[in-house]
């Protein structure tokens, strides 16, 4: 008798391997009907809890590309950039089919004039299918929300809206600048002003002060508003943060392996079963990276979790009705 796959056997409707959630992977397949190059971009913008606006100093974890990190620079013009980067991706991946992502900083962070240029030269270029925009929920004035409507009667827009956490006090801790009520206010305008803006919210695990009991009531507040992507991320410390001088003081203990591989687990099982997974894990330039060094095998992290789900029989939003 032939014996069954995980992939045959798997109970989760959005996949087509043995992966019990929904791979960004297969939502691009399913949108594009292949899969996508996405192109990190710098648009030379900046951050309001940087600049002034309502803090400086950035937040604690943040390096000083914004999370830019493996985006061209940006005295390059987005053309460039674009051009540069399909080159390299090449090496290794179809590019026939790429995500202009504007990923360093605040990308609403700006005038509209300035929006307008840096997004309109972007979906101008060859072969750029669809736009990723990550931001801040509280840059999002109602001239700003309204021209992203707009562009997504034109393209396949996401929004990509860094929350990290709910809880306020870890908030201020790690110098977010804005509260989680800032955050839904923002998070409802873009969805009440169209519905074909895809809204990715990101969440950060291991933040100084929360355990996991603190991680998933965040899950539990995200899933809540019914997003269409959420990316989780492994707090990373990187050199030069203020987090790498609390870390260096004994300030600070990063999240370890295997708590980190349960705690996403047990987030898969809480949020909706139709909301998109970007990420289930983050990235860290290996040159920048203090710690967790565990961290640097991704792959292996992402298949102890397939693991874990498999092994508890469980699949991404089979806890959701708790909620």
């Amino acid at each position: 008798m032939q014996k069954i796959t995980q992939a045959q056997s798997n109970p989760f409707p959005h996949s087509d391997s043995n992966k019990r959630y929904y791979t960004y992977d297969y939502y691009l397949r399913k949108v594009f009907g292949a899969k996508c190059a996405k192109l990190p971009l710098d648009g030379g913008f900046t951050c309001p809890n940087i600049d002034g606006t309502c803090s400086t100093g950035g937040c604690i974890y943040c390096s000083d590309r914004g999370s830019g990190d493996f985006a061209p620079e940006a005295t390059l013009s987005i053309s460039e950039q674009i051009k540069r980067q399909k080159e390299a991706f090449a090496k290794k991946w179809d590019v026939s089919h790429c995500i202009a992502y504007f990923q360093a900083h605040t990308n609403t962070h700006a005038p509209l004039s300035v929006l307008k240029e840096k997004f309109g030269e972007a979906l101008a270029q060859p072969n750029i299918v669809g736009l990723n925009i990550a931001t801040r929920a509280d840059c999002l004035p109602p001239e700003t929300v309204e021209y992203l409507a707009r562009l997504a009667e034109d393209t396949v827009l996401t929004v990509e809206l860094g929350l990290q956490t709910s809880d306020d006090e870890i908030a201020k801790r790690i110098n977010r600048g804005h509260d989680f009520a800032a955050f839904v206010k923002g998070y409802r305008a873009l969805r009440e002003a169209s519905d074909r803006i895809q809204i990715s919210v990101h969440l950060i695990f291991g933040l100084p002060g929360e355990d996991e009991e603190g991680m998933l009531r965040s899950v539990r507040d995200v899933s809540a508003l019914s997003p269409d992507q959420v990316k989780i991320h492994l707090l990373h410390v990187l050199r030069g943060t203020p987090l790498a001088k609390m870390y260096e003081a004994g300030q600070y203990r990063p999240m370890d392996r295997e708590a980190y591989i349960r705690t996403v687990a047990d987030a898969l099982e809480l949020l909706p079963p139709d909301t998109v997974i970007g990420r289930l894990t983050g990235d860290g330039k290996k040159e920048e990276l203090l710690a967790p060094l565990w961290s640097l095998k991704k792959t292996a992290v992402i298949n102890d979790i397939d693991k874990l789900l498999y092994a508890r029989n469980s699949w991404q939003g089979k806890r959701y009705k708790e909620i």
